[in-house]
C-alpha cells in the first residue's frame, strides 16, 4: 500500500492515520475533514489534506477508510465506491436506516471492496466466545446478558462531551449508535435478533438530546433471549457478556479481557490477558481488510450485516418506552 486515505480528524481517524503509518513502509497519508472546513493547523500523521471527495477521488489511493460522524458515511463512502476505490467503513454503518440500506446496495451493485470497523471483534477473547460457543461448550444458548457502560465526560478529556459525536443526535449520537458494538456481536454470536421491549432514558446529570441509558429485550431466531443495557452514566467502565446454556455459562470480562467457564465441574478461567494492547485489534482490522482486498480469506463486517445492525437499531427506537428522567 502506498496511498490511503482517511476521512475525518477526530481520536479515530488520528489512530487509524497512525496506525497505517506504521503499517505500510513508505506510505503516503491523505487526510480530509469530515466538514469539509480546512483546518488551519498541521494534521498528525498526515502528508496531505483534501478539502473534499472529489479531491480524494482525484488522487486515486490504494484504499480509504471513512472515520466521519456516522450520518455522513454514505455521502463520504459512496462516491468512493462507485469510483472503484476500496472503503473501510468505522461503525456504525450508517446514521439511519434508508442511509445503511443504500450503502449495502451500492455496494452490491459496484462490488468494490468495502467493509465495517467493529473492531471487537478481533479481540483474541471475542474469537475464543465465538468458537465456544460454536462447539456448544454450554450446550444449547437460551439466555444472554450485556452490561455497558461508561461516562461519557470521561470518553474524551481533550474536549467537553456535549461537543462530541456521542452527544449529538445529527452525527449519530446516542448509546445506541455510539455503542453498537453490542448489536453488532450479539448477532454474530447469536444470530439474527429483533426487539422484544426496550426501555430508553436521559439523565440530568448529562442532560443529552440523545438516549443516554437503554434496556432491551431482544430475542434470536434460535429462541435465545438477551437482555442488554448500555449507557453513559457509569463511573467505574463496565463491558461484560454473560451467555447461558442447557450445559453451563460463558462469562465474557471484555474490559478485563478474560473468559471464564462455570459448569458442574467448576469454575475455569479459558482465557485472561489484560495488559494486551487494544490498539492491536484495530491494526488486525486494517490487515484484514487488505486481505480482503487482494481477494484473501478474511473476517471482515460486510456491510449486510452492519446494515441490519443500523435496522435493528432503527426497529429498537421506533418501539422504545421513554422513561423518566433519571
Amino acid at each position: 500500500m502506498k496511498l490511503v486515505g482517511v476521512v475525518g480528524l477526530g481520536n479515530i481517524a488520528v489512530r487509524h492515520r497512525r496506525n497505517v503509518k506504521a503499517l505500510f513502509d513508505g506510505v503516503r497519508v491523505i487526510a480530509m475533514p469530515a466538514s469539509g472546513r480546512m483546518p488551519k493547523e498541521g494534521i498528525e500523521h498526515a502528508d496531505t489534506v483534501v478539502p473534499n471527495i472529489q479531491s480524494m477521488i482525484e488522487l486515486n489511493p490504494d484504499f480509504v477508510i471513512v472515520a466521519s460522524p456516522a450520518t455522513k458515511h454514505s455521502e463520504h463512502s459512496i462516491p468512493l465506491l462507485l469510483s472503484a476505490i476500496p472503503v473501510l467503513i468505522e461503525k456504525p454503518l450508517a446514521g439511519y436506516k434508508d442511509d445503511a440500506l443504500k450503502l449495502a446496495a451500492v455496494a452490491s451493485q459496484c462490488e468494490t471492496p468495502v467493509a465495517v470497523g467493529y473492531c471487537l471483534r478481533y479481540l483474541h477473547s471475542s474469537l475464543l466466545i465465538r468458537e465456544m460457543l460454536s462447539s456448544e461448550v454450554i450446550g444449547s444458548m437460551f439466555h444472554a446478558s450485556v452490561n455497558m457502560g461508561q461516562y461519557l465526560p470521561q470518553w474524551r478529556p481533550n474536549k467537553h462531551y456535549t461537543e462530541t459525536v456521542s452527544a449529538q443526535a445529527e452525527l449519530g449520537g446516542g448509546v445506541l449508535l455510539e455503542l453498537s458494538h453490542e448489536l453488532d456481536y450479539m448477532q454474530w454470536l447469536c444470530g439474527e435478533m429483533e426487539p422484544v421491549y426496550s426501555h430508553l432514558r436521559n439523565s440530568k446529570a448529562l442532560n443529552l438530546g440523545v438516549e443516554e441509558s437503554a434496556d432491551i429485550m431482544l430475542v434470536s431466531r434460535g429462541g435465545c433471549v438477551c437482555h442488554m443495557h448500555l449507557d453513559f452514566l457509569q463511573h467505574v467502565p463496565s463491558r461484560k457478556c454473560s451467555f447461558v446454556g442447557t450445559k453451563g455459562r460463558l462469562d465474557w470480562d471484555l474490559i478485563g479481557n478474560c473468559v471464564t467457564l462455570q459448569s458442574e465441574g467448576g469454575e475455569k478461567v479459558l482465557y485472561c490477558d489484560p495488559t494486551i494492547d487494544r490498539n492491536e485489534m484495530y491494526v488486525s482490522m486494517i490487515k484484514d481488510f487488505v486481505a480482503l482486498i487482494q481477494g484473501q480469506e478474511n473476517k471482515c463486517v460486510d456491510v449486510h450485516q452492519a446494515a441490519r445492525t443500523v435496522e435493528l437499531i432503527d426497529e429498537i427506537k421506533a418501539e422504545a418506552i421513554w422513561g423518566k428522567v433519571i
